[in-house]
């Protein structure tokens, strides 16, 4: 995973989107929000988000579009795509994340759920078939968090899924975790 001379590097907190060239590399951390990447592999283009939600619960009204909600930053995605007048079929997407991030149901009250995970990873899944993206790859669900990061330049998504412990290892009984690393290209 070595970085080319002159690339800038990119961390995405929640809510954050970046489309960028060649030289740019993308990172993000991820629990119950999803990333996706979008990459055209002709002119070494491409972009990520990283939503918390998969649409905004009220009317939007006039106001600029969100990179908190999938649907609104998928919106934003789009637009960069098409200033640089490209059309979603010309890119790969690969979606992320989406982990349960407590062992346990915890929560409860009028409009929680802690089921977003869930949520968000329909809600990437169907936008990415409305806008007609095909995915390539992902790597969605389960339990932990997850560190995404995106070399534009090759196209390769690195990724290190850190899974929580299982009720059977307990929280603290020194059980070892050991994350995945892979690269999805």
């Amino acid at each position: 995973m070595r970085k080319l001379q002159g690339v800038i590097e990119i961390f995405l907190q929640p809510g954050e989107l970046w489309f960028g060239d060649e030289y740019t590399r993308i990172r993000t951390l991820l629990g119950s929000c999803v990333a996706v990447t979008l990459w055209h592999p002709g002119r070494r283009i491409g972009g990520m988000c990283h939503y918390m939600l998969p649409k905004r619960g009220g009317q939007r009204g006039a106001n600029e579009p969100d990179g908190r909600y999938g649907d609104e930053a998928l919106e934003i995605l789009l637009q960069d795509m098409r200033a640089r007048h490209a059309q979603p079929s010309e890119f790969e997407a690969k979606l992320f994340g989406g982990g349960y991030m407590f062992n346990r149901d915890v929560g409860s009250g009028p409009g929680f759920s802690s089921h977003i995970q869930e949520q968000n990873i329909a809600a990437g899944r169907k936008l990415m078939a409305s806008h007609g993206f095909q995915i390539k790859a992902q790597h969605l669900g389960g339990h932990g968090h997850r560190q995404v990061i995106f070399d534009i330049w090759s196209g390769h998504v690195w990724l290190k899924h850190t899974p929580l412990p299982t009720a059977e290892q307990g929280e603290s009984d020194g059980s070892p975790i050991h994350p995945l690393i892979e690269c999805l290209s």
